[in-house]
């Protein structure tokens, strides 16, 4: 009697289990290896460092930076302006333009449930920039005195390559705060004259390669809405 029972019972729960998932509505069959690529926000930022050495007259410029993820991998865009007024020995050099660097990071945090990063990319960089020095002569010898000199490249292109490490560490909901280093190498530049390239805008002195820059950046990150 009693295996008899057990045997209703049982046949019973059964049933009950099979139309409770019959009525219960299936969900879509999600396909998890291709949304795993699919960004879930973009993050934009400024570079703290530009904003502060630009407080001195030697400097003045701006950057922004957007990033968004793939995955472990992040696409990267930064813009930016730059401009130096450098007194030298006898004279004042002078530039100003434009840059823009492109690449992608790889993040090796992948389990971090905030997202934090440690990365390594790459990026290539482009300037557009305009220079000038102007710079006085003494002649050593009597009878001459003194004279003054300009020379200036009005419309110069270039090109570098970098290799970037750094962090970005989510502080509250929506806000977060990282740090980028770069080595800076194979810098070129194209369209001057008699005047050789000095710094040029987004690498520095054209002359040191491989050569070293660092930011400090604030994002704020803004997720895309679930599909």
């Amino acid at each position: 009697m009693c295996r008899y029972i057990f045997s209703l019972l049982a046949i019973s729960i059964a049933m009950q289990l099979h139309a409770q998932e019959v009525a219960k509505p299936r969900k879509p069959r999600i396909d998890t290896v291709s949304n795993k690529y699919m960004p879930t926000g973009l993050r934009i930022g400024i570079d703290a460092l530009t904003l502060i050495r630009s407080k001195d007259n030697s400097f003045k410029g701006w950057e922004v930076n957007f990033d968004t993820d793939l995955y472990r991998y992040f696409v990267t865009v930064d813009y930016g302006y730059w401009a130096t007024n450098q007194l030298l020995g006898n004279g004042r050099y002078t530039n100003s333009g434009n840059y823009i660097r492109f690449g992608a990071d790889v993040n090796f945090l992948l389990k971090d449930p905030d997202k934090n990063m440690f990365f390594l990319g790459m990026r290539y960089g482009i300037s557009s920039f305009s220079e000038s020095v102007e710079y006085t002569n003494t002649a050593s010898y009597s009878g001459f005195g003194t004279n003054s000199y300009s020379r200036s490249n009005g419309s110069l292109s270039g090109h570098w390559i970098e290799i970037t490490t750094g962090l970005r560490v989510k502080i509250v909901s929506g806000f977060w705060m990282g740090c980028t280093a770069r080595l800076k190498f194979a810098p070129v530049v194209n369209g001057f004259g008699q005047l050789s390239p000095y710094d040029m805008p987004g690498y520095g002195i054209v002359e040191e390669a491989p050569y070293w820059g660092f930011n400090y950046q604030l994002f704020w990150r803004f997720p895309f809405k679930n599909k």
